[in-house]
């Protein structure tokens, strides 16, 4: 089996130079400085266990890979990127015959639901991952994954439901280092879940480190606009105690590894400057439920837009105001009593 990985930033170079060390196959796809930082130099990934330096093929898309029938392309791109990426790999030949898109298994390993939707427009074989791996990609060529004993724990399964041969040998893949790929039938339920954790992380690239009451308590009602979105929905998740249970002590954060960094994705975005964001697919899909199921979701909406607003002005992570932002969610709030 060779690893294709389709975006290897923060999670999908963690992934990879984790599957790297135990002799694995795999193959990056980067854009940018980011792939001229692997072509020269290799990736740099740098765990509790030290640092070291994967080098490994490095593409910037499709034309100069051969596709084989025994590769398996791991999506890890943010998802306002994933219908080009899609577009740009489905309709590839694989050797022998064939196309990527109705031959090769796809996972996605991003956060938010979309993503496997739009893959299943456009491949066949769709797997959802659930990817519980905090990690950071602020430099070009270089990936910080700061938890032990295990890097990341990814949930693993067949979308749209289900568990079927392929799933299992991705999952033993990965398994054969530090990382763990529980298999379950039911991966959307666990993707809500992290969906719902991930409602922060527009908030903390705003404004910095949840650590006061005002910033927490923000973060409270933008869970609790998506616990009652997802409820007037019917949309079932696992309980976030469920979800703490499983994780256990797996993923402990190495505290000089993770200073200095908020060490979410929208934070990164903000950082290095990419002029967007996904938060249209973490705040906007609660966004969107609350329209289509007449909740009300002021919190939300104003994390969306704000941090849009941040991505496209190139506006620094963290150089807004709780106070400031609190303001914006009231005037919000008092629009949708209306």
């Amino acid at each position: 089996m060779r690893h294709i990985v389709i975006g290897a930033g923060a999670v999908g170079g963690s992934i990879a130079g984790r599957l790297a060390e135990t002799g694995q196959d795999v193959v990056l796809v980067a854009r940018g400085a980011h792939y001229e930082a692997l072509r020269t130099h290799g990736l740099r990934l740098t765990t509790p266990d030290g640092t070291r330096v994967h080098r490994l093929p490095v593409v910037e898309g499709p034309e100069t890979l051969v596709l084989r029938p025994d590769d398996v392309l791991l999506l890890s791109v943010k998802t306002q990127d994933s219908a080009a990426a899609l577009d740009t790999w489905s309709g590839r030949p694989v050797e022998g015959g064939g196309t990527a898109g109705e031959l090769l298994p796809l996972v996605c390993a991003q956060n938010g639901v979309e993503n496997e939707r739009l893959a299943l427009r456009r491949f066949r074989h769709v797997y959802g991952m659930c990817v519980w791996l905090p990690s950071s990609h602020v430099d070009p060529g270089e990936v910080v994954a700061p938890c032990a004993p295990y890097t990341g724990m990814l949930h693993l399964g067949r979308y749209p439901s289900g568990i079927d041969a392929t799933a299992r040998r991705i999952s033993a893949s990965l398994e054969k280092g530090t990382l763990l790929a529980p298999l379950v039938p039911d991966v959307m339920r666990w993707k809500y879940t992290k969906l719902l954790a991930n409602l922060s992380n527009s908030l903390g690239a705003l404004t910095g480190p949840l650590d006061t009451d005002e910033a927490r308590l923000i973060q409270r009602r933008a869970y609790d606009e998506g616990r009652a979105v997802l409820s007037a929905a019917g949309i079932d998740s696992v309980s976030p105690e469920k979800a703490a249970e499983v994780r256990g002590d797996h993923l402990g954060l190495d505290p000089h590894l993770a200073s200095g960094r908020d060490g979410s994705s929208s934070w990164q975005s903000l950082s290095r400057g990419t002029g967007s964001i996904e938060t249209d697919h973490l705040n906007g899909e609660i966004v969107l439920l609350g329209r289509l199921h007449a909740v009300p979701t002021p919190v939300n909406e104003t994390l969306a837009r704000v941090a849009n607003t941040f991505a496209r002005e190139h506006r620094r992570p963290g150089s807004m105001s709780v106070a400031e932002l609190a303001a914006l969610i009231e005037a919000a709030s008092g629009a949708a009593a209306e």
